[in-house]
């Protein structure tokens, strides 16, 4: 559970999305990782147990001792492929009973849509919450955004909160350092890396604004 408290900040997380780039999912994160991502979140709701195993352990392969890797809401996959954590969506399985399954073997995140559910699930004893919706988003295209002002919300209600908080949701290169000086220890991106003609100097961009505004706030 203390594979996030050697992530270097700010975090750079990419949530996997397949069908943006059909066959090259793997290809595609070792060069998002080059470029900077130091989180892969492996979220491919289509694949059966057995096929989102497989794939977790090739990227295992491809993101060992370079990005931590979590998967989405499966326990058993993460474990079956010594990922680093499991990442629940907010209807998923409870905080504390992930934690209890998985023991000291993954680290649990929470996504969260409002303050109340980040509160809740930092209780819970998640080490990290992933807040959005911060912009309107490929994937997210219509309904609200909560803006910046999301995570400047969940930071003053967790001020002792001592895992990592992204945003995500719409985050470009432009507008990454806003999510940071409201409060954040970095963002999760989908449409913005995958959907990039060049993925390894999109997460480079990326990052690089971030550590921009990183060393502002120092």
């Amino acid at each position: 559970m203390n594979s996030l408290s050697a992530l270097t900040r700010p975090c750079l997380a990419l949530v996997t999305d397949r069908s943006m780039v059909p066959g090259r999912l793997e290809a595609t994160v070792s060069e998002a990782v080059a470029g900077g991502v130091n989180l892969v979140q492996l979220r491919e709701k289509a694949l059966s147990a057995g096929e989102l195993l497989a794939l977790g352990k090739r990227l295992r392969l491809r993101t060992q001792g370079r990005a931590l890797l979590f998967i989405n809401d499966r326990v058993d996959v993460a474990l079956a492929c010594e990922a680093d954590g499991v990442q629940l969506p907010e209807d998923g399985l409870p905080v504390a009973e992930t934690h209890r399954l998985a023991g000291l073997a993954l680290s649990v995140g929470r996504s969260v849509h409002n303050v109340a559910g980040a509160v809740a699930a930092a209780e819970a004893g998640a080490d990290l919450l992933i807040a959005g919706t911060i912009y309107l988003s490929r994937s997210h295209p219509e309904g609200e955004a909560a803006g910046p002002a999301l995570i400047t919300q969940i930071r003053a209600a967790l001020p002792r909160f001592s895992g990592l908080l992204l945003g995500i949701g719409g985050i470009t290169k432009d507008n990454a350092r806003e999510v940071l000086a409201a409060g954040a220890d970095g963002v999760a991106v989908i449409s913005s890396i995958l959907g990039a003609p060049n993925v390894r100097l999109a997460a480079q961009e990326l990052r690089t604004a971030m550590v921009s505004e990183a060393e502002a706030q120092r």
